[in-house]
């Protein structure tokens, strides 16, 4: 019996650790500031998707974590340049989720967007305000001013926007400790996206994501590397398009790709939630 009951006691204490699935190493390298959004972001996002229903239950604990970004400029100026690329990357995502839950569950009527994407909520990326770096910011001032300085553009990719469209919004915060390997998992999963990218051999046809249209000096600046080689006759973009994806397709995607026969076009940037409370979106 006594047996029998420390088996159940065992059981019961490692649940939690069973239910998040999450490395306790993992956890414990996130900086104490974002480990409050890593542990909603454990419970409340699966494969890029968010438990919106489920996350309104804990909505007191993320206006905290919120409330607790609005740190002075001088106090950003002092961490590297990891930490404070984690910092802003948490606080556009939180940003998101605070606004969705603030018009949850949305049923808009703007024909252009889907009626329950965030585009339905008035000003919801370039006027809403938000507190962090010791000044008041929207979610387009954070993307298009702040986030190029620090010379990235895969960090585009790591901004869950609300949307299916959007890179995958990850079951953990950005950390400063772990920021090369989480932007280097982006850069990996994005070949596996259909939301990212498509590659079509039979009709040799490649689609990406218009997020690289929305940051192509960035995404040149990092990855082109000029006209020579293979790829000289194609656009500084497209090279650097070739350049991000060729490590990481697969076998036949890659011959295909060095084939460089293919053309490329952007396609529809997909507004819809993410939204996982009514189940799997397709």
């Amino acid at each position: 019996m006594r047996s029998l009951a420390l088996l159940f006691l065992s059981l019961t204490m490692a649940a939690p650790l069973a239910q998040s699935g999450r490395d306790p190493a993992a956890s414990a390298e996130v900086d104490a500031l974002h480990r409050p959004f890593d542990q909603i972001l454990d419970l409340q996002v699966r494969d890029g998707l968010v438990y919106y229903r489920a996350l309104r239950g804990e909505r007191a604990r993320l206006d905290r974590y919120v409330a607790s970004l609005d740190l002075s400029a001088g106090t950003l100026q002092g961490w590297s340049r990891e930490r404070q690329l984690a910092y802003w990357l948490n606080a556009y995502n939180a940003f998101v989720l605070q606004t969705v839950l603030d018009h949850y569950p949305i049923r808009g009527r703007h024909a252009t967007y889907p009626a329950n994407s965030i585009r339905q909520i008035p000003g919801a990326f370039e006027k809403r305000p938000h507190r962090a770096g010791g000044r008041t910011v929207t979610l387009d001032e954070i993307e298009k001013t702040i986030l190029p300085a620090f010379k990235e553009p895969r960090a585009h990719l790591a901004l869950g926007r609300g949307a299916i469209g959007s890179g995958r919004l990850r079951s953990e915060a950005y950390s400063e400790a772990r920021l090369a390997s989480q932007l280097d998992a982006v850069q990996a999963e994005f070949v596996t996206e259909r939301t990212m990218l498509s590659v079509d051999r039979g009709g040799d046809h490649v689609t990406v994501t218009p997020i690289m249209s929305w940051h192509e000096a960035e995404f040149v600046a990092a990855y082109d590397k000029g006209a020579e080689g293979p790829y000289a006759q194609r656009s500084p973009i497209e090279r650097a398009l070739v350049a991000f994806i060729l490590p990481h397709l697969l076998p036949l995607e890659r011959e295909f790709v060095q084939r460089n026969t293919f053309r490329v076009s952007y396609h529809p940037f997909d507004w819809r939630l993410n939204d996982l409370s009514g189940g799997r979106v397709d």
